[in-house]
Formats: structure tokens, C-alpha cells, sequence
């Protein structure tokens, strides 16, 4: 294990003393686990053999999930519908003990998303949900949640899946409150809420959300470069990460540092919920201290963890120790000239 490793290894105690809130649209993931042993005579599809079922958190509940597995403290702002799929959501999250008193019950569907998987590969998903803009009173129930929970927090995260929860009302209220009180507040962010984002500590985008962001696809290193400067410029925000699937990460930094962070994933079997994992474990670690590069070299580290695994999952804080500790973990390549291209 190199020196820089056994540095971030320090942090990870330092996540038990944190805490964080999380605003977001919660879903729950359903799993239907089986097996395939022949096509369907009806249609050229595979039948499952259904063998075993299971939940999970999902969407920014699943933030608050990764957040709480590696030992931070968690609160939750956001909506599940008045149904059994809100019910069995809001019992999992207060058995995991995360804070459910900022979540508001509302008059329609808990957005739900359901995997079949047969043999380590999902076959299908089917999602439920209702995309309309919630109404302004429930909003105004969220903000006061926000509020009021935002006194003890020493980190906010603003997960946004486009499912209604994060609406410019919401935003326009939170986001100078949490810059007036020098929050830490990091965002996973959709395109057409970018510009509310304005003086944020950090944004965590994909690379298709990036460049959704700027109105172009990002295919090269340059092209990437480019994006992240522009951003940045805009929102006159702290960082930007920048997730790249299998090319790794590149953090851009307001003194104009930019660092390429490579993949450690040896093996990945599922990128479901990975960037959840990024943006709980790059925030748990800004509020333990951590750089923005060390946050950003940990959060790379758990990503290679979970996407080991089938199926939402989280990384413990053993695994994350074990993953830092790997000698086959490769190290960071800052730069200030062109990126590596994609190959």
C-alpha cells in the first residue's frame, strides 16, 4: 500500500463522527433473483424461474444507504407515497437507522424500480413511478424540514433524479441557506436544474449529465476538459467531479488543478447505484476532513467496490480499508495539459 493510500485510510475512521443530510428523490429498488433455462414459447424472451425476492433503498435513499454503511450519521429530506412500497421503504430506512423525520408522505406512487436478474446478469426493469411536479405546499413541507434539520448536519447532499422531489422552489430556498451557513453541500445533478447550483462546494456529474450541461457529447479528453472548465466558470462552484464509467473520474478544482483519477474496478458485474456510492463517500469524506483530491481518490475507491457486486449495493468500511490497501490499485495522474482521450 503507497504512503497517499495509507493517508486516506485515516479518514475512513473520521466517518463515524459525521453527519449528513440528504435531499432527494427516494425510490426503492425490488429484486427478483432467478434463473433461465429456456426461451418462451410465446415470445422470443427468457423465462425466469423465480428462486427469491428483496428491497433496497434506491435513489437518494440508497445515497443516505452508503452514507450510513460506512459508518456516517444520516438524515433523509424527500416523498414516498401513501402505499406498501412507501410503508416497506420508510420500515428499511428506520431499521438501518437513518433519520425518516423529514420524509413527507404524499398522494402518489413511491417511485419503484424492479430488476429481474437470472444468472449474475439483469434481464429486464420495470419502473413505477409519477413524474409530475409535486405541489407547492408539499414543497414548502420539504423546505421546512430542511430547515429545521439542517442545524445539526455537517454536510448536505442534493440527489437529483428528475422525479420531482428537487423542483427550482426547493432550490432556490435551500441552497443559499446551506451557503449561508457554510455547509459543505455537494449535488448529483440533472441539466435543467445546472444554473440553481450556482456557488455549491461540489457537483458530481456523468459524463452524459456533463455534457448535457454544455450542449455537446463529451467523446474526447479535450472535449471533457473543456466541459469542466465552462462549468465550473459558471457556477463558480468549489469542484466538479466528472464520473467516467471505465475511463475513472477527473476532478476539476477552482485554482485550476485538474487531476485524472483511473478506475480501480478489477472486475464489474453491475454499475447500478455506483453514483450514489460516489457522491456519499466523496461528501462523508470532505466533511472528515479529506481534500477535495483525497475525496475524490476514496469516492473512485468505493465506486471499484460496488460495481463488483449485482444488484444497488454499498460498500463497507472494511471493504473500502481492503480496497485502499490492494497493491494492484493504481495511483493518480494529475494534469494541466490535454486529457487522455477515450480509446
Amino acid at each position: 500500500m503507497s504512503s497517499r493510500n495509507g493517508t486516506l485510510q485515516t479518514l475512513i475512521p473520521k466517518f463515524g463522527r459525521t453527519r449528513v443530510l440528504v435531499i432527494g428523490d427516494l425510490m426503492l429498488d425490488e429484486f427478483i433473483w432467478g434463473r433461465v433455462s429456456r426461451i418462451s414459447p410465446e415470445a422470443p424472451v427468457p423465462v425466469v424461474w423465480i428462486q427469491r425476492e428483496s428491497t433496497m433503498p434506491g435513489g437518494a435513499a440508497n445515497v443516505a444507504n452508503n452514507i450510513r454503511a460506512l459508518g456516517g450519521h444520516v438524515n433523509i429530506v424527500g416523498t414516498v407515497g401513501r402505499d406498501r412500497w412507501g410503508e416497506t421503504l420508510l420500515k428499511d430506512l428506520s431499521s438501518r437507522q437513518m433519520g425518516v423525520g423529514g420524509i413527507v408522505r404524499v398522494d402518489r406512487p413511491t417511485t419503484v424500480k424492479t430488476r429481474v436478474i437470472a444468472h449474475h446478469q439483469q434481464v429486464v426493469r420495470v419502473d413505477r413511478e409519477q413524474l409530475e411536479p409535486l405541489p407547492s405546499r408539499v414543497v414548502d413541507q420539504l423546505i421546512a424540514a430542511v430547515k429545521k434539520q439542517l442545524v445539526d448536519v455537517d454536510a448536505v447532499v442534493i440527489e437529483d433524479y428528475g422525479k420531482g422531489v428537487i423542483a427550482r422552489q426547493l432550490l432556490e430556498a435551500i441552497v443559499p441557506l446551506v451557503r449561508a451557513k457554510r455547509k459543505i453541500i455537494t449535488v448529483d445533478p440533472k441539466q435543467e436544474h445546472f444554473d440553481l447550483y450556482r456557488g455549491v462546494t461540489a457537483l458530481t456529474p456523468n459524463r452524459q449529465e456533463a455534457g448535457e450541461a454544455v450542449g455537446r457529447e463529451l467523446e474526447t479528453g479535450e472535449e471533457i476538459r473543456q466541459a469542466g472548465e465552462e462549468i465550473l466558470r459558471r457556477l463558480h462552484s468549489d469542484a466538479l467531479l466528472i464520473t467516467l464509467g471505465e475511463d475513472g473520474m477527473c476532478l476539476f478544482e477552482r485554482n485550476g488543478r485538474r487531476t485524472m483519477i483511473p478506475t480501480v474496478a478489477q472486475e464489474v458485474f453491475d454499475v447500478a447505484g455506483a453514483g450514489d456510492t460516489v457522491i456519499a463517500t466523496f461528501t462523508l469524506a470532505l466533511a472528515s476532513g479529506a481534500t477535495l483530491e483525497q475525496a475524490a481518490r476514496i469516492a473512485n475507491h468505493a465506486a471499484g467496490v460496488v460495481v463488483g457486486k449485482v444488484g444497488v449495493a454499498v460498500v463497507t468500511p472494511s471493504e473500502l480499508r481492503a480496497k485502499l490497501s490492494s497493491p494492484t490499485a493504481p495511483g493518480l495522474r494529475t494534469a494541466r495539459g490535454p486529457l487522455k482521450p477515450r480509446q
